[in-house]
């Protein structure tokens, strides 16, 4: 039967895509059909957006290092050191009145510290050749405790402009869609065709399949592996902006899990942790699920312990998933 499909039917039914947007599918029947008077509203549809706009953005830069075969562990907390240095800066300069000027100043000081730890690590994994996995594990905890060290572990009151709460945080384009999911969506899209669309991308994914191949073509693996760092740490920067717009502080203790949901995300939406393989498109898909996922358990009243217990089952279930699709195609 499946050989009588057209090409391009089989091509879309195989896809990794496709499969998570199943699963996604499947996650708002189950939920809609529990709590059919209160999921899947206007509200509930603008608020998983919202919840899912910073995740989103953290998400595309580790769609970019999990195809190049790498891993970062320290988004959440290089979101916190970048949050609370541009928190600082407004602190200083006008608080919760602060101008435009301000405003701006602080965002390009949370955009710097993000692009600058993230290209040191990315110097110490393709340089100094530590493992990925060592040297983010060790960038979360640094970039946390120089946060702590900052703030004397409390997060900073009236740091963050009103200006730029009652805009970036609240506002909304066209009176409709938040400004938050705006810039997401904005990033996605740069990001998603930089990835299908540029010789940088062409060269990730040339890396993440094959280091030294690409480095026979010439491809300067390195070099690469450090933009792809940075670019990791810079968005991380635009998502400490994104999540003081919309939260008001710098919630120093509230990011512990961020590098778990990112990967779930990433991972469900087909990225191979072996390299190679992945997209933007899939980790958009991806990060809707976990944020699905969690509004129903909290409007099925489901305690926040459990919702992390199936963060937790679906990211091994994802890399369970990812394994035996790789086993299948080196079987085919």
């Amino acid at each position: 039967m499946s050989a009588r499909l057209p090409g391009w039917v089989r091509r879309i039914a195989a896809a990794n895509e496709t499969w998570t947007s199943g699963v996604l599918l499947l996650l708002v029947a189950f939920f809609t059909l529990a709590r059919p008077d209160t999921f899947l509203t206007r509200y509930d549809l603008t608020q998983i957006a919202t919840n899912a706009a910073i995740y989103l953005v953290l998400g595309v830069g580790m769609t970019y290092v999990i195809i190049v075969a790498g891993i970062d562990l320290s988004v959440g907390s290089v979101l916190v050191l970048s949050a609370v240095l541009s928190a600082e800066y407004t602190l200083h300069h006008g608080g919760a009145e602060a101008g435009w000027g301000t405003v701006v100043v602080s965002t390009l000081i949370a955009l710097a510290t993000g692009l600058l730890w993230g290209a040191l690590q990315g110097w110490l994994v393709a340089k100094a050749k530590v493992p990925p996995l060592i040297v983010t594990l060790g960038g979360f905890g640094a970039a946390l405790g120089i946060a702590q060290v900052v703030t004397g572990g409390q997060d900073p009151t009236g740091a963050v402009s009103s200006r730029l709460q009652h805009t970036v945080g609240f506002g909304r384009l066209f009176g409709q869609v938040p400004w938050l999911v705006v810039i997401a969506f904005g990033t996605t899209l740069v990001f998603g065709l930089v990835l299908t669309r540029t010789r940088f991308g062409r060269h990730t994914y040339a890396i993440g399949s094959n280091p030294e191949a690409a480095r026979r073509v010439g491809i300067d693996v390195d070099r690469h592996l450090v933009k792809v760092y940075a670019l990791t740490g810079l968005l991380s920067g635009l998502g400490s902006t994104m999540w003081l717009a919309y939260f008001g502080t710098t919630s120093i203790a509230g990011h512990s899990t961020d590098n778990l949901k990112v990967i779930t995300a990433v991972v469900l939406g087909g990225a191979s942790l072996f390299g190679g393989r992945g997209t933007v498109l899939g980790t958009v898909i991806g990060v809707f699920i976990p944020a699905v996922l969690t509004t129903g358990l909290i409007i099925m009243d489901v305690q926040q312990y459990w919702q992390d217990v199936a963060i937790g089952v679906v990211l091994v279930a994802a890399v369970y998933l990812d394994q035996f699709r790789r086993r299948g195609r080196e079987r085919g």
